[in-house]
């Protein structure tokens, strides 16, 4: 089955790219892009985030927010986009400090993701998926790439050493990240990238399965055979140049318990030893505690289920915490629990603990070997289960439905 092909991507210019690329969509709250795009107006998130441009309260899935999109969408279109000549693909390198990861940025299949050739490790919502659809047909574009993975193969890796060997078409830095991009044409170059990746036994979705699930519905909806609707945006970077973080957690209260009572709870569960500054844990199994002002360090000291999804840090934490003690059945839905990316460190959840109360727990990193685990076995893990970084920019390539 085919995995991928190439496009022919739209993308800004060198003299534009500062100007164009933006955080992901999903990243920031409508407030923070508000204020993102404050003197940028070639603002991706004007596209992504259109209700930056309508008045505040705006709900994001307000159908004058998809024709806002549209309205900005074409502006770009309108000499700041190019689109390349011919079906290329695109070598995508991130530098965030020591980090340097390098990808492939191609079109893959929607078939081959129902056939579970891509694998995916979360349940999307329905509604989700119907707001990214909208979008997608708002433009008739994909904007927003998903991020897949694959185990490292030394001949795709040598494929794109080679490929950035030259000076980049677009480098360009944003919020700490080095991007850099080169178009690849060259004929016997595709054809080789094509064989490689088409010859994976699977890949996996890391970020992006709202994404993914969308382009589903709009291919499923056009129906058809084939065509440019029945392939999907994606950067496909090797397992082991990927970078998690842990993806934190916050909850409002202690469902009735006393500070001093719930501690008693966790004592059951967890070694619990009290830390004089933020806790980051050093290990799986073991969770920083922020509560009343001060950090806890949580040493599990029960025996690790064989289950893999049950021995995920997530899941001890949901399964002997947050449920049975704190009543969060649901941390889909539950509006009582927040979710909170690593990368802004324990010290931001001590912070927001301080001014609006409740407790946090910093969690360990999950690693992407259990990702790839619980995908093969067609598992899914708990909601938030993994925060990657570094993130790639919207608006540095998308693809036409019209290609």
């Amino acid at each position: 089955m085919k995995l991928i092909r190439p496009f022919r991507g739209l993308r800004p210019d060198a003299l534009h790219a500062a100007a164009v690329i933006a955080p992901p969509y999903d990243v920031l709250s409508s407030d923070e892009a508000r204020e993102a795009v404050k003197g940028r107006p070639l603002s991706f998130l004007r596209v992504s985030k259109a209700e930056v441009d309508l008045p505040v309260g705006t709900a994001p899935t307000d159908e004058a927010v998809f024709r806002q999109a549209r309205a900005n969408w074409q502006r770009l279109l309108d000499g700041v986009l190019l689109r390349d000549s011919q079906p290329s693909y695109y070598c995508y390198e991130l530098t965030m400090g020591n980090h340097t990861q390098t990808g492939l940025v191609a079109t893959a299949s929607v078939a081959a993701y129902e056939a579970g050739h891509i694998r995916r490790h979360e349940l999307t919502r329905p509604d989700k998926e119907r707001d990214r659809a909208r979008h997608i047909e708002a433009l008739n574009a994909q904007t927003g790439p998903a991020f897949l993975t694959y185990r490292a193969d030394p001949r795709i890796g040598a494929l794109l050493r080679q490929s950035s060997e030259r000076a980049a078409d677009i480098d360009v830095g944003q919020g700490g990240v080095r991007h850099r991009l080169w178009a690849l044409s060259q004929p016997a170059l595709v054809a080789e990238l094509t064989d490689a990746f088409n010859s994976l036994p699977r890949v996996y979705i890391a970020d992006g399965h709202h994404r993914t699930a969308a382009a589903r519905v709009v291919a499923n909806t056009r129906g058809g055979e084939d065509g440019p609707h029945h392939w999907f945006l994606a950067v496909l970077f090797p397992d082991q140049e990927m970078q998690i973080l842990n993806y934190d957690r916050v909850i409002a209260d202690l469902n009735g318990h006393t500070a001093s009572g719930f501690l008693v709870e966790l004592g059951k569960i967890f070694r619990v030893v009290p830390e004089s500054a933020p806790v980051r844990p050093r290990e799986a199994a073991e969770f920083g505690l922020y509560l009343d002002q001060q950090w806890y360090r949580l040493s599990y000291v029960g025996v690790l289920p064989e289950d893999p999804v049950a021995r995920l840090d997530v899941s001890l934490l949901q399964d002997r915490v947050l449920q049975p003690l704190l009543g969060i059945a649901d941390p889909r839905r539950d509006q009582r629990i927040d979710f909170v990316g690593g990368i802004r460190g324990p010290e931001a959840l001590a912070k927001r603990i301080d001014a609006d109360g409740g407790l946090a727990f910093c969690l360990y990193p999950t690693r992407l070997s259990d990702l790839m685990t619980v995908a093969d076995q067609d598992q899914v893990m708990p909601p938030k289960s993994t925060w990657f970084e570094p993130k790639l920019a919207d608006g540095l390539i998308s693809y036409s439905l019209d290609d």
